[in-house]
């Protein structure tokens, strides 16, 4: 297939287009490069996958040095005009949409990114499904749409109507925009919420960054809400796998649709939501104690208390993704913080990168 991913140069992006080379796919990567963290880190990315020009010109794809499938273009997703004009130019079999401006606490200080980036480039990329016939889309959603609700684990089946950060608002909005374009238009669109992801090569405001770069760094690392919280913590390549086999299988319609009681994660119209997790919350704590092993560093703890937006606890419920797909996350966590550190140490230390 000739898949467009957005956000290639991201976290999850960049191993996704990485996946989908190595398994034989036609990759375009788009992505804004924009400051919200170190574009370094970006271009890195970019790096591995045979991007090595770093003037990039908006207008101009670059084709990859390691993979003949490959091309990237810079592109922000809002930008109407140009967006048409890759839709009408590419004749893409399937789209991902990662780009988003991310971040829940960034969410405070410049909502106005929010709505840009995940609400308007959104329907930039629904539109372009529309008009030129791309009968298969995966989305990125969010654990954080779960907002207020406190029964765990987390089911799509669940109630998400209580947001508390512009971000999670965004993204259940995505949500709920995508279900309009499956039902009016009959695009098979999967929505996936992502429960925290963390491995080589991930975003310098998530903790994992933060704590690795505080630690060695002789600073305190900020522990929120006295150290009393827990994630799903999920690694990288777990999460790849899943959207590969999503990617692969575009929605339908659901047998169990019933319009006198309807669930929200399915629909009469092509149209799924699915939670992708490591089905297994880890504490706080529990988290830094390995990253301090690995490190061989004790981090020095300033307690806080939970932060506006924050949620206590995260726990997916990923049920229907094994039931559909035989999804078995791999990595447990020891493991994936061991990678993690190598690739830290690698990138950040050793090249002198920071």
């Amino acid at each position: 297939m000739k898949i467009l991913v957005t956000g290639s140069a991201g976290f999850i992006g960049f191993f996704l287009t990485k996946k989908l080379l190595d398994t034989g796919h036609t990759v375009v990567g788009i992505d804004n490069l924009n400051d919200y963290y170190d574009v370094n880190l970006k271009l890195g990315r970019l790096n591995e996958l045979g991007i090595t020009n770093t003037k990039f010109d908006s207008k101009n794809a670059q084709s990859s040095s390691k993979y003949s499938a490959f091309k990237f273009i810079k592109l922000n997703i809002s930008d109407t005009k140009k967006m048409d004009e890759l839709f009408k130019t590419e004749y893409f079999d399937a789209v991902c949409n990662l780009a988003a401006q991310a971040g829940v606490r960034y969410s405070l200080e410049n909502p106005h990114a929010y709505i840009q980036s995940n609400v308007s480039g959104f329907l930039n990329i629904l539109e372009g499904c529309r008009n030129y016939n791309v009968n298969n889309l995966c989305f990125a959603s969010s654990s954080s749409v779960y907002g207020l609700n406190t029964s765990q684990p987390f089911k799509t089946t669940d109630n998400t109507d209580h947001q508390i950060s512009i971000y999670a608002a965004t993204k259940k909005s995505n949500e709920m925009m995508a279900h309009t374009y499956a039902h009016l238009f009959g695009i098979k669109t999967t929505g996936v919420r992502f429960f925290t992801v963390y491995g080589p090569w991930g975003r310098p405001d998530m903790a994992p960054m933060l704590f690795t770069d505080a630690i060695l760094n002789n600073r305190p690392i900020k522990v929120f809400n006295n150290g009393n919280m827990s994630r799903d913590f999920t690694y990288v390549e777990d999460i790849v796998d899943g959207l590969v086999k999503i990617i692969s299988n575009p929605a339908s319609s659901s047998n169990n649709w019933d319009s006198l009681s309807p669930l929200p994660n399915i629909s009469s119209a092509p149209y799924k939501i699915y939670n992708i997790g490591n089905n297994k919350p880890i504490k706080l704590m529990d988290f830094i104690e390995s990253l301090e092993n690995h490190l061989g560093i004790k981090a020095k703890k300033e307690m806080l208390p939970m932060q506006p937006g924050d949620v206590e606890s995260t726990f997916a419920d990923v049920t229907e993704l094994i039931n559909d797909f035989d999804y078995k996350p791999s990595t447990d966590l020891d493991t994936g913080i061991e990678k993690f550190v190598a690739w830290y140490k690698s990138f950040y230390i050793k090249e002198g990168s920071k």
